[in-house]
Parts: C-alpha cells; sequence; structure tokens
C-alpha cells in the first residue's frame, strides 16, 4: 500500500492552505492587526502539513498493524495550540475589546488548512469564500447597522452640587441610557465623583458626546467632566 502522497498532490495541498492564509491574512494587514499575512500563512500551512502527516501516518500503521489510530487526532491537537495563540492576539483596554476577529480569522485559517491537507479542496473553496465575504465585504454592510455603543460618562463636582438622581435625569434627557453608575466621595477635599456607564447608538456618539460635555461645563457645581 502506497502510504505516501505525489509530490504534485503534496504540492497542491499546501499551496491551497497557504494561498488561503495569505487572502485572510492580507486583509488583517491592512488594518494593522496583530495576526497578519505570515502569520496566517504559517497557520494555514502548518495545519495542513499536520493533517497530511496524520493521514501518512495512520496508512502506514494500517498497512503494518492491525492498530488504527484515528487521522483526525493531530488536527484536534492543532486546534487545541491555535487557541492559545488566538487568544494572544485579543486585547482588552478598560471596556474596549480588541481582536476578537484576528483571533477567529485565524482559527478558521487553521481550519481550513486541515480541510486543504486532507485533499477536500472543494470544501476547502466554499469556506474560503465564506472568510472573504465576512471580512471584505460584510465590513460594508456593518456601516448601515445601528448597533450600540458604550461608555463612561465621569464628573467630579463639589460635595453638595448636583444629586446622582438629578444627573442621570440631564443624561437621560440626551437620549442615553444609564447602564451602572460608580461613586466616590472625598469628604476632605469637598468632592465628589460619579462615574455613568452609558449605553448609546455607534453613529450618534460622536454628536452626542460633544454635546454632553459643551453642556456638562454650564451644569452647577461640575469642576471635571470626563467622556471614555
Amino acid at each position: 500500500m502506497n502510504t505516501t502522497l505525489s509530490l504534485e498532490e503534496t504540492l497542491a495541498r499546501l499551496l491551497a492552505a497557504a494561498l488561503a492564509g495569505a487572502i485572510v491574512g492580507w486583509e488583517r494587514e491592512s488594518h494593522g492587526r496583530p495576526a497578519g499575512l505570515r502569520t496566517t500563512i504559517l497557520a494555514g500551512a502548518a495545519s495542513a502539513v499536520a493533517m497530511m502527516l496524520s493521514h501518512a501516518l495512520f496508512l502506514e500503521s494500517a498497512a503494518e498493524t492491525a492498530w488504527r489510530p484515528d487521522p483526525a487526532r493531530l488536527g484536534a491537537g492543532i486546534l487545541t495550540g491555535i487557541g492559545f495563540l488566538g487568544a494572544g492576539t485579543i486585547i482588552r483596554h478598560e471596556n474596549l475589546v480588541r481582536g476578537v476577529t484576528t483571533a477567529a480569522s485565524l482559527w478558521f485559517v487553521t481550519v481550513l488548512g486541515l480541510v486543504f491537507g486532507s485533499g477536500e479542496f472543494a470544501l476547502g473553496c466554499l469556506g474560503l469564500i465564506v472568510a472573504v465575504l465576512a471580512l471584505y465585504a460584510l465590513p460594508a454592510m456593518e456601516k448601515h447597522i445601528r448597533s450600540d455603543w458604550y461608555a463612561t460618562l465621569t464628573l467630579t463636582t463639589e460635595l453638595d452640587a448636583l444629586s446622582e438622581g438629578e444627573l442621570r435625569q440631564r443624561l437621560q434627557a440626551q437620549g442615553l441610557s444609564v447602564r451602572a453608575t460608580e461613586f466616590r466621595h472625598d469628604f476632605v477635599a469637598r468632592r465628589k465623583t460619579i462615574g455613568f456607564e452609558l449605553k448609546l447608538k455607534r453613529d450618534a456618539a460622536f454628536d452626542v458626546s460633544t454635546r454632553l460635555l459643551a453642556e456638562a461645563r454650564h451644569w452647577p457645581g461640575v469642576l471635571e467632566v470626563t467622556w471614555r
């Protein structure tokens, strides 16, 4: 029994996986993401090599012994390992989380590498089409979705200035939804700091924040305003 692929078949699978990684990585690289062109090419090609090796070992063992190893076991280990690599691309700064799409792209490229490494070219091409549509076409459509946006407004006021309830009413009058409130009182300096976690629409965030900061400076007892 021939347990090895021909050179042409090996190159075809490897190049298909590397090309899929390059197409996905190009989009990530153009946005300055931490896992860019080189990372996705390596992830796709490496997973294809691992799948071809797993297939070869399976055929070799099947030809020589009665033992039947699971040919998908090595691929499952690759997916587990790429999860740790993808987690390294996710960055959280306070309420902002970045890198989730990059991590998903890296994971998807790895799956495509396993698919192409198995010789399933039709399935791999269909998967690549899905990735291209998600990364290249959907961003243009997302602009028309009125998605929610979260911000934090921090007000430092005099101790006997506007109460939390009065400030909340003024914020709600601006069309803002208050999700949570945080208090801090400095009785020595006779100041208090109130933080509001706000919910609003993404497309209105700039206008609302500009208008709110301009108005808040005139509210009685307000010493400092921070929008984040």
